[in-house]
């Protein structure tokens, strides 16, 4: 098998896993509840981001959103361990988010999508409870865009509320262009597809083969292979550069806060760069012993 073809089997199967990680997050809510006294364990990781008012580090989980302590241990934000699918930081203390609720929990099984204004400690529905799963969620042009495994659709909305559908598409991750509002990008088993049209229609995947994509700034597009290879574009992703591999296996989330820093989730913890992905260095563990 060829190195293409290897990747975009890779992504396929990550595809396959993030549709179907739902049926399981019951089961991982409870293991990590049963460990709590003991033990704090990150895991599933589906979200990165850094308060822009303090630089604080927030990880959505499937038990919950954390914060790193000042060992870089996890610590549960708010006492909530709903499953977070999607996630994003839209500004000051201002999250969106995505996902289920934690087992035993009142409630639809698709929370829709939800806002918390202080940082994490406490959320409301906004719309499409019981409707729509966001698996990837990014926040810019004062628009949220939100792509919904439960439609396999993109979709748009100004205000939280209202939502336009877009196309529909198999996609793990998607970036928009922080210049222009109609051009998305979206990690397929095919490679990294294309709309210019603010996601209304996608050309097809084409090469790299990326897991997840982040895009802080026009000169500055960042994705991860399944390899967790990190690369760079300067050109909206006509070409690419290959950079260095984030450690620890598999990525989960990767989150650019800035042309030069970068956040990238793997299977043993929260990775760093702040010198455009050059190195990295760990910022929290997955697995951390101590109490919340």
């Amino acid at each position: 098998m060829n190195t293409r073809l290897a990747a975009a089997a890779a992504t396929a199967a990550a595809l396959s896993l993030a549709l179907t990680a739902c049926s399981n997050s019951d089961d991982a809510t409870d293991a990590s509840a049963a460990g709590a006294g003991s033990a704090v364990t990150v895991s599933h990781i589906h979200g990165l981001g850094l308060d822009p008012s303090d630089q604080r580090l927030y990880v959505a989980t499937h038990e919950g959103v954390y914060t790193p302590d000042a060992q870089g241990r996890p610590t549960l934000v708010g006492g909530n361990r709903d499953d977070f699918m999607g996630f994003t930081v839209a500004g000051s203390k201002t999250f969106f988010a995505s996902g289920h609720p934690s087992a035993g929990s009142d409630g639809p099984g698709n929370k829709g999508l939800i806002k918390s204004t202080d940082a994490g400690r406490s959320w409301k529905s906004l719309s499409l409870s019981g409707e729509s799963d966001f698996h990837a969620l990014d926040y810019v042009h004062d628009t949220v865009y939100g792509y919904d495994s439960t439609s396999g659709r993109l979709r748009t909305s100004k205000d939280g509320i209202t939502w336009k559908d877009a196309a529909a598409l198999e996609a793990l991750d998607i970036a928009v262009s922080p210049r222009d509002p109609g051009l998305v990008l979206a990690t397929t088993a095919d490679g990294v597809a294309r709309s210019t049209d603010g996601g209304r229609t996608f050309a097809a995947g084409g090469d790299p083969v990326m897991a997840f994509l982040s895009w802080p700034a026009e000169e500055a597009l960042y994705g991860i292979d399944t390899a967790a290879w990190l690369h760079r574009s300067a050109d909206g992703g006509t070409t690419w550069k290959r950079l260095t591999t984030v450690p620890g296996g598999q990525p989960q989330a990767l989150t650019a806060v800035g042309a030069e820093h970068v956040l990238a989730a793997t299977q043993t913890g929260v990775y760093e760069s702040k010198d455009g992905g050059r190195s990295f260095a760990k910022r929290l563990d997955v697995e951390s012993s101590g109490g919340h």
